[in-house]
């Protein structure tokens, strides 16, 4: 008989092709694999892989005893934040509750990478490579603005000179990071995975090659050994575990006769937690559901370094169908 593992996401109301990623990853180590999704409404996507559990806002004050019955009442294993607010939930609740387990950083150091402030400062102290602190001088022209706790791009404005001053000055900006607007770049996203021991598994590079509401809709795997050195001092240097999403931007020089040229390397970010996008790397042959399997199981992880460049995804959008509130199989 195959083992059972149930794994509880948190806010993955669209992931239904990691959910099918999963429970495949489960079928290859001898697992079967059960997909709960703790959403605030029944009526999610996920549905059509998962049982999902009505749930509470993320701020609710009784969330973690709510969180605390759907565990035990489904016999959750593990716990998969897929959304900011959830990975720092799921870290405190699996702190609490030895029988279940989330893959990834603690609930301080989530906190701490979720807000852009202090993260800024503690990448600097790293001497990661980053865009320049327009608070700290040195920034002649325009400035882009990004909340300090926000994510999925909302809320970002860029500005211009006059704007920025005015805006530095006002009691709002201590809710916001202010850094050169780097206009002619490149945008990627590495798809890491660091096992329980501290190992890199994986470092997966790919560009973000169109976004819509700050999830990617297409990207492509490429290599790029500076990424991935950066990514592996990255991990090390923040002692950081399970999935981790880092993001990175790349400045280009446009020739005189439209040649682009890449320039500086750019850190703007880390999620830890499986991004959007993840399913490119799973698709290119890093197994993310399966490392986070067999951490669970325990096993020894081997480092995958045989992905292939060049796979692309294009994601579409596919109804899920709801009759007065019932989940409908298509």
């Amino acid at each position: 008989m195959r083992q059972a593992v149930n794994i509880l996401f948190l806010g993955g109301a669209k992931r239904v092709s990691m959910a099918r990623m999963f429970q495949a990853s489960g079928e290859r180590l001898g697992l079967d694999v059960n997909i709960f999704s703790y959403e605030l409404s029944p009526e999610a996507p996920i549905a059509e892989v998962a049982t999902v559990i009505p749930g509470r806002r993320w701020s609710d004050p009784e969330l973690m005893e709510d969180l605390h019955n759907a565990v035990g009442e489904n016999r959750i294993d593990i716990m998969v934040p897929f959304v900011d607010p959830a990975v720092e939930v799921a870290a405190r609740y699996c702190a609490s509750d030895a029988c279940c387990s989330t893959p990834g950083v603690d609930g301080e150091m989530a906190s701490l990478l979720f807000d852009k402030v202090a993260s800024d400062e503690l990448f600097r102290q790293n001497g990661f490579p980053l865009p320049a602190n327009a608070l700290a001088g040195g920034v002649d022209g325009k400035v882009i603005a990004k909340p300090r706790c926000g994510s999925a791009s909302k809320g970002i404005m860029v500005l211009g000179h006059e704007d920025f001053q005015r805006m530095a000055g006002s009691e709002a900006a201590a809710d916001y990071i202010f850094q050169e607007y780097v206009e002619r770049r490149e945008e990627y996203t590495v798809d890491c995975y660091v096992s329980r021991a501290g190992r890199l598994i994986c470092a997966v590079p790919r560009r973000r090659m169109e976004v819509a509401g700050g999830e990617v809709t297409v990207t492509q795997t490429l290599h790029d050994a500076e990424m991935e050195h950066w990514c592996r001092r990255i991990v090390e240097n923040l002692k950081l575990r399970g999935p981790v999403t880092i993001q990175f931007l790349r400045e280009i020089t446009i020739g005189a006769e439209g040649e682009r040229f890449p320039g500086r390397l750019m850190l703007m970010e880390i999620n830890p937690r499986l991004g959007g996008g993840a399913v490119c790397a799973v698709h290119a042959g890093a197994d993310l559901p399966g490392f986070i399997l067999g951490d669970w199981l325990e096993r020894d992880l081997e480092e995958c370094a045989d992905w292939s460049v060049g796979v692309k995804i294009c994601r579409y959008m596919q109804e899920v169908v709801f009759d007065n509130g019932k989940y409908r199989k298509q």
